[in-house]
């Protein structure tokens, strides 16, 4: 009871300091930033006398803002000025000489706006406000000078995809999620990107269909975000319109298309329908509008299975099958945008997904009957207001609710049986698993310019609650391990005084043999049988966690010069379930157009960022420390060969009660801290003729406190025997494994990435980049454990993230009679994966332990393979490999697109992506999007992806093809690592369409090659 208290009282602690910092920050700003009157007498008159400026801003004609709009002010001797538009709409010319100026306004999906009578008057501001109409016709220019801008929020390294240049990504939501992830890259860090759907963190990929725009890699080092930029993904949904307006779809996939994926012995059956429908229109014209987006997905997939069996006598067999997978989706999705009055707007979303897959956890070393079902419903609704508080500031609160449930259902209740790297059999040991999670998101923040500042600050706060019933294990599972036994002859018999290496595979038919001819258990463990670990769960199956973090920020766009942009914020942030309170995160960013001097247009620009990011402590920590804290739910790892040796049944409770006391305890270290990563990076842009722009960057991160996890009593070095279960010395006594989570580890990254994008004329655009990286680092997760508990410094080696080269490169071709053609292709070289001997050889019950390299070449632990030569029982002193130590194989690929649209009917009053371009009456508007902070993305940025020839007509039609892998190359996935498995070094599955590790790592089960046809009518 009294630790209750305390723990209360150290939670209100925690809260009370936050709401200090945020006094003093509020004083800080007031103190700092609220100009003086003469400040603003200065503000007012601009940097000379002689000199004057011009602000504005840019809407549609319902009042919408519209962020990202080219300005461009031009004088009477010809020399322009350019800026663009931010999230507000706001843009600022200045130190500009009197006279009068044509002002020239462009944005994808409206009619440019011109106005050749702007007069500018020596030491005065002129304020416009320009309202686009939305295009009545396709229109296409070619800029052969793109610009490059120090806004930073409009660094190269950004990509922006909106209106057609969402036609060429994929339908399917999961084959879009990889495309993205791709296009993104790898992001700077151990963590990965984010995706944020409206403004959303934990955003759920919506259909393609409802998404107006994607933003990847923008605002790297902005205060704003909790994570950096890299890697980012800002998804922005479509918006209800003044006319009504609507699209239905259905694509189809079938087996008669596809190749025959090489792991099978025959081609797979498949099928894909995937039907939707969008509609959206006025309710109020001017006032009130809505969007409806509804999709169903029926998929007919396959799991391919690649596992070595033994036959009826006990000889190994391969076992390969495809196992269809049947797959049932539907979602739903309504929004209603509001204009509450002239300052308020109101957006409202709400999702519903239902999704059930049958004969799904199949990996390509499970046996059928490992097969379980999942059911999951999925409840989001999302409320954004934003309020215009003066013509210079703006206030937006957004609020989310999303509720989850998550039923499994496995096929078989029966033990499982794990001969490592060979197959799994029996039940799946999931049991009948429920769970439910409730989270809670408030954001808020507010937007304000001041002379040259833009300054931006607020604060997020989410509530997460997960009510988890998993009897895993409940079952039981057998572990069979490889190791070193007496040689047999072809009878079976040893032979005298000859020792050698034998799989998993091969233990697992000893014990069989052994048991078929009546041996006594003994006799079958010396001849190299028996069971290597019995692991069993019991206890309460429900466990309860709830988990409060809350971000704060502050930050401030100084354009200090027209060619000269300096950013600085800082960022606060805490959560429970941890004591780790200093969480202060800087952020600074610098944008320098080297020329543009005195007016000109700037061509090169040179840009500079740096920051502290952390990362929040997952719940899926606490929950599992909270399961397995050794009262609510035991978790037995029995290397006992008494009873082991009961195989195939699992012992009865009575013998299980002497490991009551030694039982597997997880919990999160006292002293675990927020892991976080110093990033920067530095870069420059430049333009080229052609309108080509190149970038270039190298980005450095740093990553302390990383994760891992680790067995803390486990035998003291030296003191355990691998043929004696149960020795050892224990540091903390024989009171069971306590694997511990603790924040220890750390990862050092370096990425050169070359970026180029442009577009030649109206008919081919291309862009491409190329990343060289290195990355090193002693843990790759949480839920990793170190080979050697007491030696961590052995784990410090290549990365999981390390993967040397990346080249990306999408264009997009207009050919003849209104065909677009959009290939999307993917190289790079391998990946590493870790090699281990396949059993435990330091007593931690962990089959994760790597081999030396070999010394003495006549022991019969020694195994000789393409990556080397290994002792698979290594002496004292004798130098184990480090980890990570094989790469795997290199991954290329070619997708295509090919569509062809028909238009009939009258013209329509809207543009080919009217629907699509317009702004979004204030909610949810960039994502989240704000002040900028220099700095690069993955690579060059690129628009115009994909492209194409739209109609004007009231009514169109689009056919598409959609291939995946046109070339039918052969991607293999990542090698099995396991020296004991009879797969050591060979891939069971390919690495997927869209290169596995950052393109979304599902394998082709259904097909090398895959085709989808879609047809698509607009109205």
């Amino acid at each position: 009871m009294k630790e209750k208290k305390h723990t209360k009282m150290k939670t209100l602690t925690t809260w009370q300091t936050l709401g200090c910092f945020l006094a003093l920050g509020a004083g800080w700003m007031a103190a700092t930033i609220t100009p003086t009157p003469a400040q603003e007498r200065r503000t007012t008159s601009g940097p000379s006398q002689s000199k004057g400026a011009l602000r504005g801003q840019v809407t549609d004609e319902t009042g919408a803002v519209i962020g990202g709009a080219n300005v461009t002010l031009t004088d009477a001797a010809g020399k322009r000025l350019s800026a663009t538009s931010d999230e507000l709409g706001s843009f600022t010319l200045a130190n500009l000489p009197p006279g009068t100026y044509t002002l020239h306004v462009e944005m994808e999906g409206f009619k440019p706006y011109e106005d050749i009578t702007v007069t500018i008057a020596p030491g005065r501001r002129e304020n416009v406000t320009i309202k686009l109409a939305i295009e009545v016709a396709e229109q296409v220019q070619v800029n052969s000078e793109a610009p490059v801008s120090t806004a930073p929020d409009n660094n190269a390294g950004a990509i922006v995809l909106r209106g057609k240049d969402l036609e060429a990504l994929p339908d399917d939501p999961d084959d879009l999620q990889s495309a993205l992830q791709a296009l993104a890259g790898p992001s700077a860090g151990p963590n990965g990107g984010q995706i944020f759907v409206d403004g959303f963190s934990g955003g759920r990929l919506p259909s393609k269909n409802a998404i107006r725009e994607i933003r990847i890699n923008a605002n790297p080092f902005a205060a704003e975000f909790d994570q950096i930029g890299f890697g980012r993904i800002e998804i922005l949904t479509k918006p209800g319109s003044d006319s009504f307006r609507g699209s239905a779809f259905f694509n189809a996939g079938d087996a008669i298309f596809n190749s025959r994926n090489p792991f099978t012995p025959r081609r797979a059956s498949f099928q894909q329908r995937q039907y939707g429908l969008n509609l959206g229109g006025p309710l109020k014209k001017g006032k009130a509008s809505f969007a409806l987006d509804a999709e169903r997905r029926e998929t007919d997939d396959n799991a391919n299975l690649n596992a070595t069996i033994l036959d009826a006598n006990l000889n190994p067999t391969s076992f390969a099958r495809a196992v269809v997978v049947p797959r049932r989706q539907w979602e739903i999705t309504p929004r209603f945008d509001v204009q509450l009055s002239e300052k308020h707007t109101l957006v409202g979303r709400y999702s519903f997904n239902s999704s059930r897959i049958s004969n799904g956890g199949l990996s390509s070393f499970s046996l059928p009957e490992q097969a379980l079902s999942n059911e999951l419903r999925d409840h989001r609704l999302q409320l954004t207001e934003t309020a215009i508080l003066s013509p210079s500031a703006v206030n937006e609160t957004r609020f989310q609710f999303v509720r989850t449930t998550l039923a499994t259902t496995p096929a078989l209740d029966t033990p499982a049986i794990n001969v490592q790297g060979a197959f799994i059999g029996g039940g799946a040991q999931t049991g009948n698993a429920r769970s439910s999670t409730n989270r809670f998101e408030v954001n808020n923040f507010t937007t304000w310019t001041v002379g040259d500042h833009t300054i931006k600050f607020g604060g997020r706060y989410r509530y997460i609650r997960t009510e988890d019933i998993s009897p895993n294990n409940f079952g039981g599972t057998y572990i069979f391990a490889g190791g070193v036994a007496p040689e047999l002859d072809a009878n079976n018999q040893p032979v005298p005084g000859s020792v050698v290496q034998i799989t998993s595979l091969e233990r697992y038919r000893r014990t069989l043999l052994g048991q078929r001819l009546g041996l006594p258990p003994a006799q079958i463990r010396a001849l190299g049988g028996g069971a290597t670990q019995l692991t069993l769960s019991a206890g309460n199956p429900l466990a309860t966690v709830g988990q409060h973090d809350v971000g704060v920020f502050a930050q401030d766009d100084w354009k200090v010069r027209p060619n000269l942009t300096l950013s600085y914020g800082l960022r606060y942030e805490n959560q429970t379930n941890i004591a780790s309170n200093f969480n202060f995160a800087p952020r600074v960013g610098l944008a320098w157009g080297l020329d543009g001097r005195n007016g000109g247009q700037t061509r090169t620009v040179l840009r500079f960022g740096a920051g502290v990011f952390y990362n929040r402590i997952d719940e899926s920590l606490t929950l599992q420390a909270r399961r397995f804290d050794g009262q609510t739910q035991q978790q037995f790892i029995v290397a006992d060969p008494a009873l082991l040796d009961l195989f195939p049944a699992i012992p009865p409770a009575e013998l299980l009660a002497p490991f009551r006391r030694a039982q597997n305890i997880r919990r999160l270290n006292n002293a675990i801290q927020a892991p976080y990563s110093i990033q920067s990076n530095i870069g420059i842009e430049r333009q080229l003729p052609k309108g080509v722009v190149a970038s270039v960057n190298y980005i450095f991160n740093r990553t302390l406190h990383a994760l891992r996890t680790r067995n803390v009593n486990a035998p003291l070095p030296g003191t355990f025997n691998p043929r004696q279960p149960g020795s050892g010395v224990f540091p903390l006594g024989p009171i069971g494994n306590v694997f511990e989570t603790e924040s220890t580890g750390k990862l050092i990254q370096h990425q050169l990435v070359i970026g180029v994008r442009t577009g030649f004329n109206s008919r081919f655009s291309l862009g491409a980049f190329y990343r060289l990286s290195k990355a090193e680092s002693d843990t790759d997760g949480a839920f990793i454990q170190p080979a050697d508990p007491y030696d961590l410094r052995a784990e410090f080696g290549r990365s999981s993230l390390d993967i040397r080269h990346n080249l990306f490169m999408f264009s997009n071709f207009n050919l003849p009679f209104g065909i677009t053609l959009s290939p999307f292709v993917i190289a790079r070289s391998g990946a590493p994966f870790n090699i281990t001997v396949g059993r435990d050889l330091n007593g931690d019950t962990v089959f994760n332990d790597r081999p030396a390299f070999a010394t003495d070449l006549t022991r019969p632990s020694v195994v000789t393979t393409r990556f080397g030569t290994f002792d698979t029982e290594p002496l004292p002193g004798q130098r184990l490999i480090p980890r990570n130590f094989a790469q795997g194989p290199g991954f290329f690929i070619i997708n295509l697109r090919l569509a062809k649209t028909f238009g009939f009917g009258p013209k329509r009053e809207g543009g080919p992506d009217a629907s699509a371009a317009g702004g979004s009456r204030g909610g949810g508007r960039r994502g989240g999007g704000g002040g900028g902070f220099g700095g690069f993305g993955g690579f060059g940025g690129f628009g115009g992806f994909g492209g194409g020839s739209g109609s004007d007509r009231r009514f169109s039609l689009t056919f598409s093809v959609q291939v995946q892998n046109l070339l039918n190359r052969v991607n293999p996935g990542p090698p099995v690592g396991n020296l004991a498995s009879p797969f050591f070094g060979q891939s069971t599955n390919t690495a997927g369409f869209f290169g596995g590790r950052f393109g979304g790592g599902e394998p082709v089960d259904a097909g090398n090659r895959r085709v989808i046809l879609s047809l698509r009518f607009n109205f």
